[in-house]
């Protein structure tokens, strides 16, 4: 993987499939570089999420470079690409830490980001994960820190978005149907869904998991359907997501509210394979070009981003993970400055102790390392016309349902399948 500008190596490393390293600017430093390291899908199914990920820290660090760096240093990106395969983890930290000898570290998804964790806390290292639903959960680890904007109780705040949404529908609903992938994000999406419609009292009348590898959702869905249930969430992955989200129509799913914690619907090529299949299905995203949002940056960062997306075969919109690469390194950078150095627990105690101005809007982060106050989008998705991912651009096809601080429209139910 070559960065767009700058140099850059590739090496193979055993099982590791690739390596990249990118010093990014045209300016030249006489100081070693600060090595930033990490590991990010460049290939196998979450690779879609993991290159627009990695171009919008390619951005941020050729600007700081461009600008002379940090303390006086050249930025240096240090990254393998661990295949969307979570046995990768460790080793690959493993060597970014004791053998690249990296200054900071970050990492990406989940299930990426639980199994390097060990040996972050045994190395006593800081740690900037990306998108990790709650994974510090059982560590308390006070070197961590993530960027999506779960709040406390990250599993419950996933899924909250929806449950508001659904306090609004009348009557009441009073039964809830949960499906979701058996793997780690879709689970703890899936209990604080539980806990939510425990809370709503909601008659939880099915409750089950699909293997990763399930392509034929038709037997899911129709089990599902006999509940008849008022509500159903899903907590999917994206090629699951787009299959659900096919089959509800196919067997006509008759739902007040049809959603949840759908990974997929943030890409742009999920948009356009499902095109006016969204229309009423609710989700969630970091960014949609909504009035109610305006976070300072983010228009001229996602810019530069979408002028290189198509030449490096990326997500052309970019509204999901660039943002928040982006912004993680945006914190870790103030961090170094004001801090005037790498030492590992200064750098945490000053993240800790202050907010900052991103691109994704203003964080501040509790104990837990997760942002203080929740600020996930919960949106649903209204008049998408046929597959031109363009029209995405514009606001109305993504109404934000919640919070309310950004809210841009009212649920709309019930959900209506396709004829």
């Amino acid at each position: 993987m070559k960065p767009n500008k700058g140099i850059a190596r590739r090496s193979a490393l055993g099982v590791i499939a690739g390596a990249g390293v990118a010093i990014a600017g045209r300016r030249a430093f006489a100081a070693d570089p600060i090595k930033i390291g990490f590991g990010i899908q460049l290939t196998g199914p979450l690779a879609a999420s993991g290159k627009a990920a990695l171009l919008g820290a390619q951005i941020w660090a050729e600007e700081v470079n461009k600008a002379g760096g940090l303390i006086g240093r050249p930025v240096e990106l240090v990254y393998y690409d661990d295949q969307s395969n979570p046995g990768l983890v460790p080793g690959l930290y493993s060597k970014l830490i004791d053998v690249d000898k990296v200054d900071l570290l970050m990492a990406n998804t989940t299930n990426q980001t639980a199994p390097a964790m060990p040996l972050i806390i045994q190395k006593k290292r800081l740690i900037m994960a990306m998108f990790a639903l709650a994974v510090n959960e059982p560590f308390k680890y006070p070197g961590f820190f993530q960027m999506q904007p779960f709040g406390p109780n990250g599993k419950e705040s996933m899924s909250r978005g929806y449950f508001e949404g659904a306090a609004t529908i009348d009557p009441k609903p009073q039964t809830i149907a949960l499906v979701g992938a058996d793997a780690e994000f879709a689970k703890s999406s899936l209990e604080g869904a539980r806990a939510h419609s425990a809370r709503m009292g909601l008659k939880i009348v099915y409750d089950k998991v699909y293997p990763p590898n399930t392509v034929n959702f038709t037997p899911v869905l129709r089990s599902l359907q006999a509940t008849s249930p008022d509500l159903v969430f899903v907590a999917s992955y994206p090629a699951d997501t787009v299959g659900i989200i096919r089959t509800a129509h196919e067997i006509k799913l008759g739902a007040k509210m049809f959603g949840g914690t759908l990974v997929g619907c943030q890409y742009t090529a999920v948009k356009q394979q499902l095109g006016e299949a969204l229309n009423g299905v609710v989700g969630y995203e970091q960014y949609v070009p909504e009035p109610t949002i305006n976070f300072p940056g983010i228009d001229e960062m996602l810019r530069k981003y979408q002028a290189r997306a198509a030449e490096q075969g990326v997500d052309p919109l970019g509204y999901y993970v660039p943002p928040s690469a982006y912004a993680s390194l945006q914190i870790l950078g103030e961090a170094v400055v004001k801090t005037n150095g790498l030492d590992q627990r200064k750098l945490w105690e000053y993240i800790h102790a202050n907010s900052f101005e991103t691109v994704v809007g203003d964080v501040k982060f509790g104990s837990d390392g997760e942002w203080i106050e929740p600020r996930l989008l919960t949106v649903q998705f209204r008049d998408v016309k046929g597959n031109d991912f363009q029209q995405f651009t514009q606001p109305g096809k993504e109404v934000i349902i919640y919070p309310p601080k950004y809210q841009s429209g009212n649920l709309q139910y019930p959900f209506v399948p396709r004829r």
